[in-house]
This record gives structure tokens, sequence and C-alpha cells, in this order.
């Protein structure tokens, strides 16, 4: 009797901390199966503000050689706003309502494409289901893997993250003016506690 109760002490500790553990990071997309879903089972793409202007455009595709670690892919995002129009374009996610109050930041890993090459800066978007928009601007995307921590308080817009609807990057002309036309890879999108 003593022992089934020490069993089950030590298995509730244990799940308390596993579940401590994966309330501490909910992974939004790794984009390691190379395929949609993301991680929260919710669809995403590129879109672009002007299908019809073919001097601008987005493209995504799942890239295996240059990823963030060991294993899986890599978002790899191909954006053009070299325009003589007013030009902006980029990648939306759905994040299925997550409750963003659960957490204190939104973190991911962002290269630049040496050869394509790439802007500096891009534009980030957190929506919630009340139809508020939180902005921040990433700067400093250099050719190397870097891990990107922004406070979700920083998404200034937003009143409410307790149900958090879509992420969206955005490349726009004025933004990306050092490197209108580029690739970007991004990997590993996170909400960490």
């Amino acid at each position: 009797m003593e022992k089934t109760r020490g069993f089950f002490a030590v298995l509730i500790i244990a799940l308390a901390i596993s579940g401590a553990a994966n309330a501490a990071t909910l992974v939004i997309a790794d984009f390691e199966t190379g395929d949609k879903p993301n991680n929260l089972g919710g669809d995403f793409g590129a879109w672009d503000k002007d299908p019809n202007d073919t001097t601008q455009g987005c493209k995504i595709n799942f890239n295996s050689d240059l990823k963030h670690g060991d294993k899986g892919f890599a978002l790899q995002i191909d954006y053009d706003v070299d325009s003589p129009n007013p030009a902006y374009n980029g990648v939306w996610m759905k994040l299925g309502d997550a409750n963003g109050a659960q957490y204190d930041k939104l973190t991911f890993w962002v290269k630049g494409d040496e050869v394509a090459g790439f802007s500096p800066k891009m534009k980030l978007e957190l929506k919630n289901s009340k139809g508020e928009v939180g902005k921040y601007t990433v700067s400093n995307i250099t050719k190397d893997w870097q891990e990107v921590v922004i406070p979700l308080s920083s998404f200034g817009g937003l009143t409410d993250i307790s149900s958090l609807s879509e992420f969206v990057i955005v490349f726009d002309d004025m933004t990306c003016s050092a490197k209108k036309q580029g690739t970007v890879y991004i990997d590993d999108i996170a909400f960490v506690k």
C-alpha cells in the first residue's frame, strides 16, 4: 500500500512538472513536417497587397537545407516590394484564438539569404478575436540564424491577448527600402513564458 501511494505521488509530481514545462512554451510553428497546418492546427500562406500587380509579390516554400536546428524545415519567404506602385505583402498564420495571456513573449528564429539578399527589417502583426492589431518592427536581421524575442506587451494596439487569432509577417517598400527584393527564413515560432 505504501509503495502504491509512493508511486502515485511520484507520478503526480512528474505530471505536474511536465504540465508546467508544457505551459511555459506554446509552439506555433516549427515546420518540422514541411507541410501545413502549423502546430496549432492553423492554416498559413503568402499574401499580396495587389495580386494583379506582377511587379510585387510573396511566395513561401519549406526549405530543409537552411533550417534552424538538425531536423525538419524552415519556412522560406521570397518577397518582392520593388514596384512602381505602393507595395506590401507577406505571410499570414492562423493561431486558433490562442491564449497569449499565459505567455510573456513571442519568439522565433530568423536569417536572411546571403545570395538572394534580404532586408534587415520586417514588420510583424498580432491580431486578436476582437479585431485589434498589434504591430512590431524587427530590425538587425543578418545572414546568420538569430533568435528574436519580443515581449507581447511590445505589440502596441492590443488590449487583450487572451484570444490571439493571427500572426502576420509584413514586407513593405518603406520598411524594406534597403533591399526591396529578397529571401528570409523563419523557424520555431512560439509563445514563451
